[in-house]
């Protein structure tokens, strides 16, 4: 009988050891001492803007207005100044990474300059892009040739967790809705607590204990590395006339609902629905591993001073995954409230092909991910490495991250889902999709729990239906390598 996993092949174990070394040793910040060394003012002289350069997109952020920083222009214009190599700004969620944030923010402003790190709490990636980039936009077209060439070569850092890091793409792709190419790539400086898009894209799963010299090689590596492509996927959601309570910054209230009416609406549909969208990057799932997800944000978010870290983030996570009834669920529940498959349909369209499919939702399941990455959970790889010979009997494809497909996998309760990411057992595997219509009913559920990149909301329900449709979007996000 034909295994999942390729767990017996001894060549695979061998890599697999040396990776999990690897990030060991990067976790640790002891890959540091492997490098050369990195000279702080020749670095600085790489990365630091010209100061007009800086004060007018500072002036024309502050003040949200395009010609909010003229007077620098007109005052020094770019003649015989030298424009940095490697022109790079910086985001940073000061808040996120415990009691790293407020430091890291003072490291990387002395390593590069204040005004060209930003405090996600004082200024928000859009208004970068509007004003900001709009400066330098319009001062390159209007000659500058300093400008332009720093429009031109700018990269983003950003110092935060995988919600930090989908914002900031996500307001980036506005360059690419509107034309206005270049688009910056961006590299990671993980403070999350899990870290799946950082760990994907060689940035490692925490900050090094080694954590001043790192961020110097995490710079000069920004400035160095190959840019590489990874697709991203827009959420529509179309409820009855209620509203999500406190959504997360990946989902936004829109007037419009586009859902694809190639799939006709079965029932009753409500007078008034009212529609969100928004965009991911690594995963969307529903089901338990979202309400674990909701109550741990609730909590960090009430008494900010039990989150100090990663480490302890992940003490408080387990702690919820066990009294929110994922191992063990209440005798006294109603069999019906258990799974997923009660309340939930699912369609695809599989790729290359324009026509909807249903699948079924197997019983047992109460958590269901649809997943871009190999890295879900903290560097897990729930979907696993498939032998081809499994592949082909399942007609699926190897999985990656820019491949048009999200791959689709249920987690049965705690247990289950806790074999999976020690790579005991394998997930779920439901379907390879290249788009996702998710149908919710509520009768008994008064409410379901989602999540995008680890932002996680309470779906309130009804005896209408809640859709939620998830297709690629027509552009591929830029992320530099950080291997």
């Amino acid at each position: 009988m034909d295994t999942p996993t390729s767990a017996g092949d001894s060549s695979t174990a061998r890599i697999v050891a040396r990776s999990s070394m690897i990030d060991s040793i990067k976790a640790c910040g002891l890959s540091s001492l492997t490098g050369f060394r990195i000279d702080k003012e020749e670095l600085r002289r790489r990365l630091l803007m010209p100061q007009y350069l800086r004060l007018a997109m500072q002036d024309s952020i502050r003040k949200k207005d395009v010609d909010g920083g003229d007077q620098h222009f007109l005052l020094h214009g770019s003649v015989d100044i030298l424009c940095p190599e490697n022109p790079t700004v910086v985001f940073i969620n000061s808040r996120s990474g415990g009691r790293h944030g407020p430091v890291l923010k003072e490291r990387l402003q002395q390593l590069i300059s204040e005004e060209q790190v930003f405090d996600l709490q004082d200024v928000k990636p859009h208004e970068f892009v509007r004003y900001g980039l709009t400066c330098l936009d319009k001062w390159a077209n209007n000659g500058d040739l300093c400008a332009k060439e720093t429009r031109h070569n700018i990269r983003v850092v950003v110092a935060g967790g995988d919600g930090t890091v989908g914002w900031v793409l996500g307001c980036l792709g506005e360059l690419h809705q509107k034309g206005r190419e270049p688009v910056p790539p961006v590299a990671i400086i993980p403070l999350g607590t899990g870290n799946d898009l950082s760990r994907s894209f060689g940035w490692g799963g925490s900050i090094p204990f080694a954590w001043k010299s790192a961020i110097k090689r995490t710079l000069h590596r920004a400035t160095t590395g190959p840019i590489c492509r990874l697709d991203s996927w827009h959420v529509v959601l179309q409820m009855p006339g209620m509203e999500v309570v406190d959504p997360p910054h990946s989902l936004k209230a829109t007037e419009e609902c586009a859902l694809d009416q190639t799939l006709e609406i079965e029932g009753d549909v409500p007078d008034k629905v009212n529609c969100y969208e928004g965009v991911f990057y690594n995963y969307f799932s529903i089901g338990m591993d979202a309400q674990v997800a909701y109550g741990f944000h609730h909590l960090r978010n009430e008494k900010p001073y039990l989150a100090q870290g990663p480490i302890t983030n992940k003490i408080i996570y387990s702690g919820y995954s066990c009294s929110q009834g994922w191992f063990l669920t209440p005798c006294i529940n109603d069999p019906s409230l258990r799974g997923l498959k009660n309340i939930l349909r699912i369609h695809i369209k599989r790729v290359n092909c324009s026509e909807w499919e249903q699948i079924p939702v197997p019983k047992s399941v109460r958590a269901i991910v649809a997943l871009n990455l190999h890295n879900y959970g903290s560097g897990r790889n729930p979907w696993g490495n498939l032998k081809p010979e499994y592949l082909e009997k399942r007609g699926f494809v190897e999985a990656h991250a820019d491949d048009g497909l999200l791959e689709i996998f249920g987690l049965k309760q705690g247990w289950h889902a806790s074999f999976v990411m020690v790579d005991l057992i394998s997930a779920k595997h439901i379907a390879q999709a290249a788009s996702i219509r998710m149908e919710l009913r509520g009768g008994e559920w008064k409410d379901a729990y989602m999540q995008m990149d680890g932002e996680p909301w309470k779906q309130p329900m009804s005896e209408y239906s809640t859709f939620v449709e998830i297709k690629r979007v027509p552009f591929q996000s830029l992320v530099i390598s950080g291997e």
